[in-house]
């Protein structure tokens, strides 16, 4: 009996990013008529387990690099942007402190719709990839993702929970929620 190598982009630790991204994405293409703290509440109930799922992404060499792709459009992110930007208004907007930039102590303006749109474009690239369903795809969604959690929508998770736990127990009262969730 041979010893076949297993799959590394079948294992838990990848199928289970994916059903979290696709649940991510599900909701932002069909949360148009959801209240702010609906998506607010979803947010902080999803992005947490989105950020644990990502670190646990596995390092590995791609075969077939030619195989990426990308799928969301400028005119995609911005259908997004737009309408977490209109829901959220004037609270939109708040400050973070960015490691990146040269003078790292000096926060900077960020916006909660431009980082959770940037995250739904990654995790969007990411299960359309994935669900193309050859080794080279499967492969190369799970090295993409595994890239920007650690340079791009990892960073923009960790800057969003901080602002929404905010909004959400910002007063003394124990928040009440609403049912956001599909699978709670």
């Amino acid at each position: 009996m041979t010893n076949i190598p297993e799959d590394i982009t079948m294992t838990k630790p990848v199928l289970e990013t994916v059903a979290i991204a696709q649940e991510f994405c599900n909701y932002l293409d069909g949360c148009e008529a959801n209240s702010t703290k609906g998506i607010l509440e979803f947010m902080h109930r999803i992005l947490p387990l989105l950020y644990l799922k990502g670190s646990f992404l596995p390092d590995l060499v791609v075969e077939y690099p030619e195989a990426n792709e990308r799928f969301v459009t400028q005119e995609q992110w911005e259908n997004i942007f737009t309408m977490l930007r209109d829901k959220f208004g004037h609270d939109d907007e708040y400050w973070v402190i960015n490691p990146e930039l040269l003078n790292e102590n000096e926060p900077v303006k960020a916006s909660l719709a431009e980082n959770i749109a940037d995250i739904y474009q990654d995790m969007k690239d990411f299960v359309l990839l994935f669900k193309k369903n050859t080794h080279a795809s499967r492969q190369n969604a799970t090295h993409e993702c595994k890239y920007l959690f650690k340079t791009h929508w990892g960073i923009r998770v960790g800057n969003l929970i901080p602002k929404i736990h905010y909004f959400l127990y910002d007063s003394t009262e124990p928040p009440t929620y609403e049912q956001t969730l599909d699978f709670m």
